[in-house]
């Protein structure tokens, strides 16, 4: 066996175990739902061929379109509060200022906290009721409690609630990211803004922001993504949708978890899979293209 050779196995032995995870949890089940969106199967009866009813059922589902606009809406909602938060976190807490280190932390302790503790938390914090929140505004503007928002026991004010939860979970870890691109900032560039009189604000527009645009499109691509495949935080906040606010807070992987494995319908579940899958990739591509234009 040649050394040439024998670097080659070496390199592989070191890249198999993560490859046959990502085959046989990734890529195995990702061709099985593609096979299974053209079938009809409820895991007991003998599989059907099913060929595009699958999908021509998704036209006329108004569920799956109230599970997708609720989808668009909280990723239209969630991605531009975060980036802005979080960018504002960085730059205040990139300052030199006393216990900016412990601020740090407690600003990114949300996003590596339980997310069924703090969920659990939050509604109760947010309770229509008995949560301090109402209570406060209560005692503050005097609207009595029952005229207040519902926060997640509300159908008008349950999207805004989740908006603002993730928002406030995730913001923490996105600074961080922020905080790295900051550091690259040439700072070179803000003294010779500093001779040319520009202030602050013109300073971040035209040094800092032009600096972070890499960074600040690599957030952007990743919160629409986690956006669209977002099912961890609606099942905690809203019990998995099993009340009242079913429809409303019902989202494009909840629906597909629903199909499954509540309603047995396998073959469709995988076709809306299959959209979700097709989004995702869009998406992905777009930042593939993306980043070779910043590169250049």
């Amino acid at each position: 066996m040649t050394k040439k050779t024998k670097e080659a196995l070496v390199a592989y032995s070191f890249i198999a175990p993560n490859f046959l995870g990502f085959l046989v949890f990734t890529l195995v089940p990702l061709v099985f739902a593609l096979v299974l969106s053209f079938l009809k199967w409820d895991g007991a009866n003998p599989i059907e061929f099913y060929g595009w009813e699958n999908f021509i059922r998704l036209l006329n589902d108004a569920i799956f379109w109230r599970a997708f606009w609720n989808t668009i809406l909280y990723t239209g909602g969630v991605v531009p509060l975060t980036l802005v938060c979080s960018l504002f976190l960085a730059i205040l807490l990139n300052q030199k200022v006393k216990g900016r280190n412990f601020f740090r932390t407690v600003s990114f302790f949300p996003y590596v906290a339980s997310l069924v503790a703090v969920a659990a938390v939050w509604n109760f914090i947010f309770s229509p009721t008995r949560g301090p929140v109402n209570n406060l505004l209560n005692a503050l503007t005097g609207i009595p409690v029952e005229n207040l928002p519902g926060w997640a026991a509300d159908k008008n004010w349950a999207i805004p609630t989740v908006i603002f939860f993730s928002v406030w979970k995730n913001m923490g870890y996105y600074m961080v990211i922020y905080l790295a691109g900051l550091q690259g900032v040439n700072q070179e560039l803000y003294e010779a803004a500093n001779l040319d009189g520009a202030n602050g604000w013109q300073r971040f527009c035209h040094v800092t922001l032009p600096q972070l645009a890499p960074t600040t499109f690599f957030i952007l691509m990743m919160l629409i993504i986690s956006s669209f495949k977002v099912y961890d935080i609606f099942i905690n906040l809203f019990a998995g949708g099993d009340n009242q606010l079913t429809n409303t807070t019902r989202v494009l992987v909840y629906q597909i978890y629903n199909t499954a494995f509540r309603s047995l319908e396998y073959g469709y579940a995988s076709a809306i899979a299959m959209v979700l899958f097709v989004l995702v990739l869009g998406i992905t591509l777009i930042q593939f293209r993306g980043e070779k234009k910043l590169n250049y």
